[in-house]
């Protein structure tokens, strides 16, 4: 007999996205596999999709689906084994002794919303993300079905420093976004991850989920320097070889 799931599983439906400019790979046209109706996706479904390659995006829930390139390589890091290297470790000490972190749920907050807006203006200049409004900002990143939570984190006077939005996955975290003072001294992108890395470790669960790493992306490329990590492969999740 099959589970709940799995019937409304059979009911879902894989649409492919007219083709749009890509956001990491200048010159290069992209697609997406994107899943219907997004209200059928419910924590249990979205487990599946995520090993399955996919993301979410607001109330998005979608894969790369480009025809010639196979750029975007879904990897995930294996918390329980993952061992800081110097530099990271190094981080890791200098921003716990500098930040205090407050979990919670997704909700709107003004600070949050100039924060991502300095963040997008400097990192991400000309991406159209730059201009967004509350209403995009909120269905972006605050718009969800499944198990998501917000993650503050603030310097000692109080001053927000980086808002990190993290989906729970019964087999870890899924790092949805993350965005930071741009300003601000320190790898605080970095940090994020190590930090999620620990509160997969602290609850017992294997896998952070870091989305897609480009290789030919410096965005992206970072994501390959936490290890021990997995890539998924012709639909299987493989650990890479050295050249990784």
């Amino acid at each position: 007999m099959s589970t709940p799931h799995e019937s409304v599983f059979r009911h879902l439906q894989f649409y492919v996205t007219a083709p749009y400019p890509c956001s990491y790979l200048p010159g290069r046209m992209a697609r997406s596999e994107v899943v219907a109706p997004a209200h059928l996706v419910d924590a249990g479904l979205y487990d599946r999709l995520i090993e399955q390659g996919f993301r979410r995006s607001g109330l998005f829930i979608y894969r790369p689906a480009c025809q010639t390139c196979k750029a975007c390589v879904p990897i995930r890091v294996d918390a329980r084994r993952f061992v800081r290297n110097r530099t990271q470790d190094k981080l890791w000490r200098r921003m716990n002794a500098q930040l205090q972190v407050r979990l919670g749920p997704l909700h709107w907050d003004e600070a949050h919303f100039r924060l991502y807006l300095r963040y997008q203006q400097v990192r991400h200049r000309g991406s159209g993300m730059d201009e967004d409004d509350p209403a995009q900002y909120t269905q972006f990143l605050l718009n969800s079905q499944v198990r998501s939570s917000l993650v503050e984190f603030h310097d000692p006077d109080g001053i927000l420093r980086m808002v990190a939005i993290m989906d729970r996955l019964d087999q870890g975290l899924s790092a949805v976004y993350t965005f930071y003072d741009p300003d601000a001294h320190g790898s605080l992108g970095t940090y994020a991850i190590l930090w999620q890395l620990e509160y997969c470790r602290q609850r017992r669960q294997p896998w952070l989920y870091l989305g897609y790493w480009i290789a030919q992306s410096p965005k992206m490329a970072y994501k390959a320097g936490f290890h021990p990590h997995q890539i998924l492969q012709d639909g299987r999740w493989i650990t890479p070889g050295p050249s990784h």
